[in-house]
């Protein structure tokens, strides 16, 4: 079974998992390194990145993959929509461990650039796009290659909606699980190519999260699919020459019949 989680168990599944012991920054820098591992797969080094990163963590996760991207040779900078001082947290502390250059986001400042990382809201958006934000999801629907953080800004993750404008991404890297979000309509139509990513969430949060929602697939309900057994199977007919006169031979004579 493939689970697919709503924004409230995603956000539980983090939770439990911080309760057992694993540092939140350790779950971004392992977000932020799927992003970038996924960036460097299919772009070579000294390509030019921008990061639309957020003032929340999916804004985190983008410094993370902002910093990873440049140590492995990429041009790398970061267009942050918000105050750099008022990063929390996790984030904050990503924000602090990148070394480049952040400007403050503005649709002209985004090109030049050859890839670029949306990572500005992620999948629990539950409010109208507006403002610099939705003028920058506009500028990144105007770009050819945009990987998104999680699920393209601007989706609502637990009902696919669009909330205003959403950016349009050819690839999103999700993690732990799907989210409702990347498969309902419209939502579905905005994530590209859907990558998961394994960022140390124990499959065991399952249990006591108990995610009510999964892909319709054939394992769910193959074992009560009514089979049919040899006597239901298709047969060909024998020759209806003779048995069934100028009737058969207008409608052919190997027709085929249920017995």
């Amino acid at each position: 079974m493939i689970e697919l989680l709503t924004t409230a168990e995603m956000a539980e599944a983090d939770r439990r998992t911080i309760a057992r012991g694993v540092a939140g920054i350790a779950l971004m820098e392992n977000a932020g390194r799927a992003v970038a591992d996924v960036i460097a797969a299919r772009h070579p080094p000294g390509l030019r990145v921008a990061v639309v990163a957020g003032p929340g963590n999916n804004g985190g996760d983008g410094f993370v993959a902002a910093r990873i991207l440049a140590e492995r040779g990429y041009r790398v900078r970061i267009l942050l929509v918000g105050n750099l001082e008022r990063l929390k947290g996790d984030a904050a502390l990503a924000a602090q461990r990148w070394q480049g250059p952040t400007t403050a986001a503005a649709p002209a400042a985004l090109m030049p650039a050859d890839v670029i990382i949306d990572a500005l809201f992620g999948a629990g958006l539950d409010r109208p796009v507006e403002g610099v934000a939705r003028a920058m999801i506009e500028a990144m629907n105007a770009a050819s290659c945009v990987c998104a953080v999680d699920l393209p800004s601007g989706i609502n993750g637990t009902t696919g909606a669009v909330m205003g404008l959403a950016v349009k991404a050819a690839e999103t890297v999700t993690f732990f699980r799907c989210k409702v979000g990347h498969v309902l309509l419209p939502g579905r139509l905005h994530c590209g190519t859907v990558r998961v990513a394994d960022i140390g969430i124990a499959a065991s949060v399952l249990d006591a999260i108990k995610p009510r929602i999964s892909i319709n697939s054939p394992p769910l309900w193959a074992q009560s699919f009514p089979l049919p057994g040899a006597r239901h199977h298709c047969h060909p007919a024998r020759s209806a020459r003779g048995q069934r006169g100028r009737k058969s031979r207008r409608h052919g004579a190997a027709g085929r019949w249920c017995g």
